[in-house]
């Protein structure tokens, strides 16, 4: 079997399955594992594709994610190429989504055990951020012009993690059910913000400057997050993200102001 991935997470996937064997072209944006980004010919972007490239490598199936790949699929399937699309919003669907790929190349008992692992930490780190003193009110901001909140799954790392999604209220599938205003962000005062900027370098100092009178930058607690972790519905939620969002929040759910 030839698969092409065209978004990240699938890359991921197979490689944890032991089916990087598989993979016949990837992302331009891949970076998890780091020996994937130079091993596999690049055949796409993510809203954009070289669909000659894809069918001369003639693959038995081109894995996308999301209704923003709707027309690379639809281009694909009129030349006659087997598509799937998947389009998980949360964390539960990310596991889901990892134990279909395991059945698709015949590695459903490692996808199983890769999902029971997963599941493991996630409840043990919902276990330890139970223990802080208090939620930390946090805004996660995916991009800046406009600007967007905590799509789904990021929404549930920041409450497993010990945090509450100042816009718990805006977690749509699609940007525009995700935007927010400046006077919204103010007048909800997150303890924290984590800025992930899809496809660019986040610029803290003009969070800083858009935003002095809350709490978060009053205190110093704006951070940067790393969109391949965060941004991806795949396992670097659950191998890196729980982590590195957890050790943030209790940073800030333990001090007394």
């Amino acid at each position: 079997m030839k698969i092409i991935c065209l978004t990240e997470e699938t890359v991921e996937t197979l490689y944890l399955l032991g089916r990087e064997d598989l993979i016949q072209g990837v992302s331009q944006y891949v970076e998890r594992p780091a020996l994937a980004r130079n091993k596999h010919p690049v055949v796409s972007q993510f809203i954009r594709s070289d669909i000659e490239k894809i069918v001369s490598l003639k693959p038995d199936l081109v894995i996308g994610f999301s209704d923003l790949q709707k027309n690379i699929a639809a281009e694909l399937i009129a030349r006659g190429v087997n598509v799937l699309v998947t389009n998980q919003r949360t964390l539960a669907e990310v596991l889901q989504t990892i134990l279909l790929i395991g059945r698709l190349v015949g590695e459903a008992p490692k996808a199983q055990e890769l999902v029971e692992e997963f599941e493991k930490k996630l409840n043990k780190i919902k276990t330890l951020s139970s223990q802080f003193p208090r939620k930390v009110r946090v805004y996660f901001e995916e991009w800046d012009h406009p600007r967007y909140s905590a799509i789904k799954w990021v929404s549930e790392l920041i409450e497993a993690t010990g945090g509450e999604n100042i816009f718990a209220d805006k977690t749509g599938s699609f940007a525009r059910e995700r935007e927010v205003t400046a006077e919204e962000i103010i007048s909800r005062d997150p303890e924290v913000i984590f800025a992930c900027w899809c496809g660019k370098k986040v610029n803290l100092k003009s969070i800083d400057q858009h935003f002095p009178q809350v709490r978060a930058v009053k205190n110093q607690f704006v951070w940067e997050l790393d969109p391949a972790i965060f941004l991806q519905p795949g396992p670097a939620l659950f191998i890196d993200g729980l982590d590195q969002m957890l050790e943030k929040i209790e940073k800030v759910a333990t001090l007394t102001f």
